[in-house]
């Protein structure tokens, strides 16, 4: 869900499957004590999960859209 809507934001990201990435699981471990997904880091912003409307307010505090 989370891909789909950037996309159609025409928003880049980067697409990281922590399943096959282990360093990017314990940075994500690390940092929000969960494993959880999506996990989003927008700037200096980490969302957990799909939240919309936070996820919009990072992508107009860092001028994305």
């Amino acid at each position: 869900m989370a891909k789909e809507y950037l996309k159609g934001r025409n928003v880049p990201f980067k697409d990281v499957d922590i399943d096959q990435d282990r360093t990017a699981a314990y940075h994500i471990m690390n940092k929000t004590g969960q494993a959880g997904i999506p996990v989003l880091e927008i700037g200096d912003e980490t969302i957990l999960g799909f939240d919309r409307e936070r996820i919009d307010g990072a992508l107009r505090t860092n001028q994305l859209i």
